[in-house]
């Protein structure tokens, strides 16, 4: 009796105060939440981007939370009870005694041990869960959805839309995963406080090097030969007349085991290596490069501008070539109108058949909106209101394909146009190719000159060779696998291709023609090289 009195006469646990109760009340209600998203998401269909970090970052930080405010309410009130006078087992508190003889004590370390190896496994599942969701797609591209809406949406559309974020971004190995986290640190920061530009710049320039990322998957020693790519191009007629070039794209590859290095591939850290100086952020403009081959042979290429001594050149920032070099635009691609506009009709999601299609269709998507919606509705009624006034016959029969083309191009502006983050074809150039922007000229435009007399090439040959080019039901000539001009363009035949193509569908006309810029071209082309007329 008298141990039970005793036992009666002591004091409430630590636990037992207003702060550690709190606490327990946040462990108790986040814990359910937590179950709660959890089975949300297992039973749900699609993932959902807050769902997740709400079940596996935000709800599990405040579980912590609670638990230390549980912790620290004990804390304080065992040095309240030190300070009113409490000492030993009469106030403070004894460590527990562990008397595995003791049936009732023995039930109670088991159950301890239960629970706690409970919490230790549903703990180490919670934190690669949340590993897992913040290397996901949906992490990466839509949780911040209005800073990387573009990024994502242009992503979901490329040719590499199967393929992680964290794969071509991170990488393996946890070293760049850490980084990776630290600089997502302060893009949050940006992100909460409105900091981030507009559009967001590329290229990255601590990305990853390439070997690490893209070659875990493409292996330019083992792409070897040519390969054949037909390119659709529509004109601006009225009969949106298809135009073809057929040629052979000069890969290359190879390597010690395949045989020698050669074509496009050439360029790669494969037997040779390159490395080159950028005046500007988008590593468009380059003034020097530096070849070195397999046999150790080094040669210096500047352009006539190019001031930097030897002492600046090598201590200015150099860049080795690697594949995002010329693939600067692999996952995100932001299709210039033309040429989207020519992919919805060579996939019939564009009738050909409706008169200047493509003509109406790029100056609808070229059109200057403020806004997404304002541009929705500004397609919808220019090219409704064009066949309505100019071919009402094609209108009243031919009303589905205009409605389906209005559609289609409502859906090619939002896939590749973002005017609320200031994005298009135009703040992101492709290197791929060179028709619309420098790409290849960057460095082989005849401009980059060696101290010996040596140039890069301009030769088209070095990277493709033409086989065949139709205008119609025409077929072009074609001398020497040289891609030929449909229309005869004389004197400026050795101009680049982005002098004149900006891929918005107005022609770019390389000489600044002033008072007659509004002439027909044949009022100063004759079409005839020989007695072309000059320009008055």
């Amino acid at each position: 009796m008298s141990e039970d009195r005793e036992v009666s006469r002591k004091p409430p646990r630590l636990f037992r105060n207003f702060i550690s109760l709190i606490g327990a009340t946040i462990v108790a209600a986040s814990l359910a939440s937590i179950l709660f998203l959890f089975l949300t998401e297992m039973l749900g269909a699609r993932s959902k981007p807050y769902l997740g970090i709400f079940t596996y970052i935000v709800f599990p930080a405040v579980m912590i939370f609670g638990l230390v405010t549980v912790l620290a309410g004990m804390l304080i009130e065992r040095r309240r009870r030190h300070r009113a006078g409490a000492s030993g087992s009469s106030g403070l508190g004894t460590y527990p005694h562990i008397d595995l003889n003791d049936p009732r004590r023995r039930r109670s370390l088991m159950t301890f041990i239960v629970l706690m190896f409970v919490f230790i496994f549903v703990s180490a599942f919670g934190s690669y869960r949340a590993y897992e969701f913040t290397d996901s797609v949906v992490f990466c591209g839509q949780l911040c959805h209005a800073v990387m809406k573009p990024e994502f949406v242009a992503y979901q559309a490329s040719p590499h839309a199967r393929v992680k974020c964290v794969e071509c971004h991170v990488g393996p190995g946890a070293g760049w995963y850490v980084k990776s986290k630290m600089s997502g640190a302060y893009q949050l920061y940006s992100v909460t406080f409105n900091k981030f530009p507009r559009p967001i710049p590329t290229p990255v320039h601590d990305l990853r090097p390439a070997q690490d990322t893209c070659e875990q998957c493409h292996w330019p020693e083992k792409f070897f030969g040519a390969q054949l790519k037909i390119f659709n191009r529509f004109g601006y007629d009225e009969k949106n007349t298809l135009n073809q070039t057929r040629m052979l794209i000069n890969t290359g590859g190879g390597g010690a085991s395949s045989g020698r290095v050669e074509g496009i591939h050439w360029h790669m850290n494969i037997a040779n290596e390159i490395t080159y100086i950028s005046t500007d952020d988008q590593r468009q403009t380059i003034p020097w490069v530096r070849a070195k081959d397999h046999d150790g042979n080094i040669t210096e290429y500047k352009t006539p501008d190019f001031q930097m001594s030897a002492a600046e050149i090598e201590s200015a920032q150099k860049r080795r070539v690697d594949c995002v070099d010329c693939h600067n635009r692999p996952a995100h691609i932001y299709l210039p109108p033309d040429r989207a506009v020519d992919e919805a009709l060579v996939g019939g999601r564009l009738d050909a058949s409706l008169p200047f299609l493509k003509q109406q269709a790029v100056a609808a998507l070229t059109t200057n909106y403020e806004t997404t919606s304002e541009a929705v509705s500004g397609i919808a009624s220019s090219l409704g209101d064009y066949y309505a006034r100019n071919y009402p016959d094609v209108y009243a029969s031919k009303r589905d394909s205009v409605n389906g083309a209005i559609e289609e191009l409502q859906r090619i502006f939002q896939t590749y146009f973002f005017p609320e983050m200031k994005v298009d074809f135009r703040t992101h150039p492709n290197n791929i190719g060179h028709f619309y922007n420098l790409g290849c000229f960057r460095c082989h435009d005849g401009n980059h000159v060696s101290d010996a007399g040596k140039k890069i090439r301009t030769d088209c040959n070095i990277c493709h060779t033409v086989l065949d080019q139709t205008q119609g039901e025409t077929h072009l000539a074609v001398q020497k696998g040289a891609f030929q001009h449909p229309v005869d363009v004389g004197p400026l035949s050795g101009f680049k291709c982005t002098d004149c193509h900006e891929g918005a569908g107005a022609f770019k006309h390389p000489v600044d023609l002033g008072d007659i810029s509004q002439f027909k071209c044949t009022d100063c082309h004759s079409g005839t090289k020989a007695e072309g007329k000059k320009i008055r």
